[in-house]
């Protein structure tokens, strides 16, 4: 429902033949570029996976990518966000880890996520050529403070994992035995999988990668909106992320109409950017940014076995587990 009320809001005043026109004058070489940069981000979201995971266990690039790509795919075509949990799952059944350090380890990935979106739009607001208002920098500022305490939380729990365990254990004291084991087991193992937390050298790498990744990211946007004539310069692509990353929190698999509107208001708002013009950037850059890892998940899918409706079976037995 929530879907097609953002994709009507979106379609609604749109003069389709400026928008034919406008993907027939888009510069093909740098939408080809921009595919290429966008599954090059894969490559160092599973790098950044390798070092996060490096804490709970040893584990190999293929298998990574794999899970990485098929989870990605899932959580674009599949809704609630299960990609989340089947990415570590996967991966853990291949590698023989903990699933619940394994998932504690994409936790960590996506407060870092944040905390580096912030960074670089903070970064970038000195060299932009406009002026973002006083409302979104101090709506910047409040979520980098709020992203830091997170980051905070997050580093006392792998500091202190038996800490976490006995308040666990206090706080479920009062359910049947075998449930309060169950969980007790769950919260020690998931703040084993905090481990990066606690190796200072692990997070630094950790924050390399993921400021090349989603410099990466930036990249991509750039490139998609350059081909369409639209004037932004590469910084300016840090403000464009920071709505898109909102966009693309809304539960939309896919980010369906969310994605497209925020890239539209973003670049007629900071960018002065043409309203067809920009829906039509934005509809190129939803599909240089979700199709071809897709079918990239699908062709990892098929020769595994996997498919959709199994990976929705396999996230339903996995959560329903205590």
């Amino acid at each position: 429902m929530l879907t097609a009320a953002l994709l009507w809001w979106f379609v609604k005043d749109l003069d389709w033949a400026e928008i034919g026109r406008a993907f027939s004058a888009a510069n093909p070489w740098l939408l080809a570029a921009s595919v290429l940069v966008t599954l090059q981000t894969y490559l160092l979201r599973t790098w950044r996976w390798q070092a996060l995971l490096g804490p709970v266990g040893p584990v190999r690039f293929g298998p990574a990518f794999r899970a990485t790509v098929i989870g990605f795919t899932a959580l674009f075509l599949l809704p609630a966000r299960v990609g989340e949990v089947l990415r570590p799952y996967l991966l853990a059944r291949e590698e023989r880890l903990s699933v619940s350090a394994t998932f504690a380890t994409v936790i960590v990935e996506r407060m870092i996520d944040l905390t580096t979106v912030l960074l670089l739009f903070a970064c970038s607001l000195p060299f932009q050529p406009v002026d973002v208002g006083p409302e979104t920098r101090l709506a910047g500022a409040g979520a980098a403070v709020a992203a830091a305490a997170a980051l905070g939380v997050l580093f006392a729990c792998a500091g202190h994992p038996e800490r976490l365990g006995r308040l666990v254990d206090r706080l479920t004291g009062w359910l049947p035995a075998r449930v309060a084991l169950a969980i007790g087991s769950f919260a020690r193992k998931f703040a084993g999988g905090l481990g990066v937390m606690r190796a200072p050298s692990a997070l630094v790498r950790t924050f390399g990668w993921s400021v090349a990744l989603w410099a990466s990211i930036c990249l991509a946007i750039w490139l998609v909106t350059r081909a369409f004539g639209l004037t932004m310069p590469f910084v300016g692509s840090f403000i464009v992320v920071m709505y898109l990353v909102l966009g693309v929190s809304a539960p939309t698999p896919g980010g369906f109409g969310a994605f497209h509107l925020a890239y539209q208001f973003a670049v007629m708002t900071y960018f002065g950017a043409g309203g067809d013009t920009a829906a039509a950037a934005a509809i190129v850059l939803h599909l240089v940014s979700f199709v071809p890892v897709s079918f990239l998940g699908f062709y990892f899918m098929g020769r595994m076995g996997l498919t959709l409706g199994s990976l929705k079976r396999m996230n339903t037995q996995e959560t329903s587990q205590p």
